[in-house]
C-alpha cells in the first residue's frame, strides 16, 4: 500500500467517527434540541404575552378615548345647561328688580303725591288766612271811612238844619 493506508484502519476510524456522532448526538443534540425548542417556545409566549399586552392596551387606550369624548360631551352639556341656568337666574333677578324698583317708583310717586296735597292744603289755607286778615284790615279800615262818612254826614246834616 502505497501511503501507508490501510482500510482496516479507515473502516476503524469510520466506525469510531459513527459511534462518536451516535455518542454525542444522544447526549449533545437531544438536550440541545429540547432547550432550543423550550427557547423558541418562550421567546413565542413572550411574544403572544406581549401582543395580547399591546392588545390590552390599545383596547384600554380606545375605552379612555371614547371615555374623554364622552366626558367632552358630558361638559359641554353640562357647560351649555349652566349657561342657561345661569341666564334664566339673571333674567330672574332682573325682572325682580325691575318689579322692586316699579314699586319704590309707585311707593316714591304716592308719597310725592301725599307732599304735594299737603303743600297745597297749607297753602290754601295760609292764602285764607292772609285773604281773612287783608279782608279784616280792608273792612276794617272801610268801616272806619264808613264811620267817618257817616259822622261827617250827621255833621253837615245837623250844621245844615
Amino acid at each position: 500500500m502505497p501511503l501507508n493506508i490501510n482500510i482496516q484502519q479507515i473502516l476503524l476510524h469510520l466506525l469510531n467517527f459513527v459511534i462518536l456522532f451516535a455518542i454525542l448526538y444522544f447526549l449533545l443534540y437531544n438536550p440541545v434540541k429540547k432547550f432550543m425548542e423550550k427557547r423558541t417556545e418562550e421567546y413565542k409566549k413572550m411574544d403572544d404575552s406581549a401582543k395580547q399586552n399591546l392588545a390590552e392596551a390599545e383596547r384600554i387606550k380606545d375605552e379612555y378615548t371614547k371615555r374623554i369624548m364622552s366626558a367632552d360631551a358630558e361638559i359641554e352639556k353640562m357647560k351649555a345647561d349652566a349657561e342657561k341656568d345661569a341666564e334664566s337666574l339673571a333674567d330672574k333677578r332682573l325682572k325682580i328688580a325691575e318689579l322692586e324698583a316699579e314699586t319704590i317708583i309707585k311707593t316714591a310717586r304716592s308719597v310725592a303725591e301725599n307732599e304735594k296735597k299737603k303743600i297745597i292744603d297749607s297753602a290754601q289755607k295760609d292764602i285764607a288766612e292772609i285773604i281773612t286778615t287783608a279782608a279784616e284790615k280792608v273792612v276794617g279800615s272801610s268801616s272806619d271811612v264808613y264811620n267817618d262818612f257817616l259822622e261827617n254826614a250827621e255833621k253837615n246834616c245837623i250844621s245844615d238844619k
